[in-house]
C-alpha cells in the first residue's frame, strides 16, 4: 500500500473518530428530514425510548430546545465590560445540554463511565435516563413533553417547588417543546417511522 493511501486511511479513520455532529441538520422543522439526514439518531432514540420509555417525539423535542441537534452546542460566553470573556453561563454542552455535576451522577448511576454528552446515543441514554426518574419521582406521564420538558431545565426539586411559576418565558418554551414534540410525532407517523 502507498504512502498516500495509508495517510488517507488514517485521515478518514481519525476524522472519523469525532462523533460529534458540529452542524444542524438542515431542516429542524421536520422530524423525518431530520432522521433522513442522521439515520443514527432514530437508531439511539428507538434505543432509548425501549430502555426508558421515554417517546421519539419527546426526545426529539426536547434536543432541538437544547441544542438544534449540534452536538457539541455550549452555552455563550459571558463579557465582562462587553470585551473581556469571563467564562460560559453554565456547564451545559452537547445534544442534551446535560450540567457537569447531573452528567456525573448519570455516568455514576448507570455505570457509563465512558459516556459523552456530544455522542447522540448517550445523549439521548441521558434524557431518557433523567426523564424516567421525573416520572417516578414526580409522577409527570413520559409523553407530557412540556412537563418533562419544566423538569428537565429546572431539575426535578425546581419542578417539584413550581419555580418555573416565577419564570413566564420558560413556561412559554415548554409550551412550544409540547407542540413541537406533537408536530414531530404526527410527522414520523406519517413518514412511518413509528
Amino acid at each position: 500500500m502507498s504512502r498516500k493511501i495509508r495517510a488517507l486511511v488514517l485521515l478518514l479513520f481519525v476524522a472519523g473518530c469525532g462523533s460529534s455532529e458540529r452542524t444542524a441538520p438542515r431542516d429542524l422543522e421536520n422530524a423525518c428530514a431530520i432522521l433522513d439526514e442522521r439515520p443514527h439518531y432514530l437508531r439511539a432514540m428507538r434505543q432509548t425510548e425501549r430502555r426508558h420509555g421515554i417517546p421519539i417525539p419527546v426526545q426529539m423535542a426536547t434536543i432541538h430546545q437544547e441544542s438544534k441537534f449540534i452536538g457539541n452546542a455550549r452555552t455563550p460566553l459571558q463579557f465582562s465590560l462587553g470585551v473581556i470573556p469571563m467564562g460560559r453561563q453554565s456547564s451545559a454542552y452537547g445534544y442534551s445540554q446535560a450540567l457537569d455535576g447531573t452528567w456525573d451522577e448519570y455516568k455514576q448511576d448507570t455505570g457509563n463511565r465512558r459516556a459523552r454528552r456530544d455522542d447522540i446515543r448517550d445523549a439521548t441514554d441521558f434524557m431518557g435516563w433523567y426523564m424516567a426518574q421525573s416520572t417516578s419521582r414526580l409522577g409527570i406521564p413520559r409523553n407530557d413533553a412540556r412537563n418533562q420538558y419544566l423538569a428537565y431545565h429546572e431539575g426535578r426539586t425546581g419542578y417539584s417547588r413550581g419555580s418555573y411559576n416565577a419564570k413566564p418565558w420558560l413556561v412559554s418554551v415548554a409550551g412550544r417543546v409540547a407542540t413541537r414534540a406533537r408536530r414531530y410525532e404526527d410527522q414520523l407517523r406519517a413518514c412511518r417511522k413509528l
